[in-house]
C-alpha cells in the first residue's frame, strides 16, 4: 500500500519540500520511468499543497513544441510552443520562471481563468536534454517564492536518472 500524501499547506515550505523529497525517494528510487515519475511528482505536489493545476508539459518536438503530460487539476492546454507563455518561456530559456501575477506576464496562456500566479521549472534527463517543464498554477497571487524554486528544482533533479524519448508529434 502506498503512503498517504500529507496536507502540507500549513507547513513551512522548506520543511514541506523535505517531506516530499523523502516520499519521492521512497516511491521512485527503484525506478527510472520518466512518465511514471511525472505522474508521481504531479500527485505529490498537487495534493500536498492544493494547487489549482500541477503537471508536466513534455517536449515532443525539441526546441519547438511542448505537449501536456501527466498532471493533476483542471484541463490543461494541449500544446504550447517554445517561447510562448510561461511554460514556453521556461523551456526556451531553460530556466525556472516565477510569475507572481500571471495577468502581468506578456503572452500568458490562460488555460484556467482562476490562475493568478505560476511557477515553471525545466526538467532535464541524464544527458542534460530538456525533457519537460513542471508547471504549477495557483489561484492566489504571489504564491511561489525562493523556497518553492529550491524545493521544486530538487524534486525534478530525480529526472536526471532517466532518458526521455519524445513520441512523434
Amino acid at each position: 500500500m502506498e503512503p498517504v500524501i500529507p496536507d502540507l499547506r500549513a507547513v513551512p515550505r522548506a520543511e514541506a519540500y523535505a517531506q516530499l523529497l523523502a516520499m519521492q525517494r521512497l516511491l521512485l528510487d527503484d525506478h527510472a520511468d520518466a512518465i511514471a515519475g511525472m505522474a508521481t511528482v504531479s500527485a505529490l505536489l498537487h495534493h500536498a499543497f492544493g494547487h489549482l493545476w500541477t503537471g508536466f508539459y513534455r517536449v515532443v518536438e525539441p526546441g519547438r513544441l511542448l505537449r501536456v503530460g501527466p498532471y493533476q487539476g483542471s484541463l490543461g492546454c494541449q500544446d504550447i510552443a517554445f517561447g510562448r507563455g510561461v511554460c514556453g518561456t521556461a523551456a526556451a530559456e531553460r530556466r525556472t520562471v516565477v510569475v507572481p501575477d500571471v495577468h502581468a506576464f506578456p503572452g500568458h496562456i490562460a488555460c484556467d481563468a482562476r490562475s493568478q500566479s505560476e511557477i515553471v521549472v525545466p526538467v532535464f534527463d541524464r544527458e542534460g536534454t530538456l525533457m519537460a517543464v513542471l508547471d504549477i498554477d495557483s489561484p492566489q497571487k504571489a504564491a511561489f517564492g525562493e523556497a518553492d524554486v529550491a524545493g521544486l528544482e530538487s524534486l525534478v533533479a530525480w529526472f536526471a536518472r532517466t532518458t526521455y524519448v519524445p513520441l512523434p508529434a
